[in-house]
């Protein structure tokens, strides 16, 4: 009885393993957790996310100093989309807004701190570009160099930055639509306004990102995946950030703070990633993937196009 019982315990894995592979809803899932992990995505979101912490400052110096240039006569406008940006930031929002103000000075100076401040917060959106390129097995020798990768790193923060008051902005005239239709109706509003601004934010943010590597559509379903992903994360993030700095605030003090921004901040990048990933084995049909012998002919192509990321450029003559 033993005997038989450690046979068939070992045939387990096998048969989960054919299970997933005959049905498409599981299989699809498997194989984007597998080539997340064959592409270390988890390092490439900590990365992300380390950037992010990095750029936090900058970028809200930026968004704060045009808000108050553009809507100066306007300060409870400025308030409200600067407050509706600062939702990507449950429960530690105010403590970032405390601590950023607008840039003084006009003409030349002005300027030049905002170049400045883009310039300290294109690290995030370079180790975006990196991520990208790795998922979607962009060769070394077709990724754009100096000063093009420069170029399209500083768009991609501008985009982010306008994208975040353009959702905000969006959102609120969904919001105002309260006084005419009460309820549900106006929350579903808002939520769809919402998801749909972010949505292409993200598709254009991915496109940037990526360069040619991947097409308009192929990137369709990362921003679709993304998009919702962001806004489950505002509706429980307040839950989700107040329970990490419950803990860590205890251990660390001030410091859970920093602890409790970069968790939440790696959970996005995260979170974007496995959208990224879903999108490439999509476009790739790299599903059925084998968790056990024998490999399958996705693992033979998924094993192909990681090689083809690794490709130098040829020696020069």
């Amino acid at each position: 009885m033993l005997v038989l019982g450690w046979e068939r315990l070992k045939e387990l894995p096998g048969r989960v393993d054919q299970f997933q592979r005959r049905r498409p809803a599981l299989a699809f899932p498997v194989a984007v957790w597998k080539k997340f992990g064959e592409d270390q995505a988890g390092n490439l979101a900590a990365l992300v996310a380390y950037y992010a912490f990095l750029s936090i400052f900058p970028l809200l110096l930026v968004l704060v100093t045009l808000l108050q240039i553009a809507l100066r006569h306007d300060p409870a406008l400025r308030e409200h989309l600067l407050s509706s940006a600062l939702q990507a930031y449950p429960v530690i929002g105010p403590e970032l807004r405390k601590s950023v103000h607008a840039l003084g000075g006009t003409g030349v100076a002005l300027a030049i701190g905002l170049v400045a401040a883009l310039l300290g917060a294109r690290g995030v959106a370079v180790a975006m570009q990196n991520a990208m390129y790795s998922i979607w097995a962009v060769p070394r020798d077709r990724r754009p160099g100096f000063p093009l990768s420069a170029a399209r790193a500083v768009a991609l923060v501008v985009v982010v930055g306008l994208g975040q008051i353009l959702t905000a902005l969006l959102s609120g005239l969904a919001g105002g639509l309260g006084h005419v239709i009460s309820g549900f109706a106006a929350e579903a509003g808002t939520a769809l306004v919402s998801f749909a601004a972010n949505a292409g934010v993200f598709w254009l943010a991915f496109k940037l990102a990526v360069a040619s590597g991947a097409s308009w559509r192929d990137l369709r379903l990362a921003a679709l995946l993304s998009a919702a992903c962001w806004q489950v994360l505002l509706l429980l993030g307040g839950y989700i950030v107040g329970h990490l700095l419950h803990h860590s605030s205890e251990l660390y003090g001030i410091f859970g703070v920093v602890l409790g921004l970069l968790a939440w901040l790696y959970l996005q990048a995260q979170l974007t990633l496995y959208a990224v990933e879903a999108a490439t084995v999509r476009a790739w049909r790299l599903w059925p993937r084998g968790l056990a012998p024998p490999p399958t002919e996705q693992d033979a192509a998924a094993g192909e196009y990681a090689l083809r990321a690794q490709r130098l450029p040829p020696p020069a003559r």
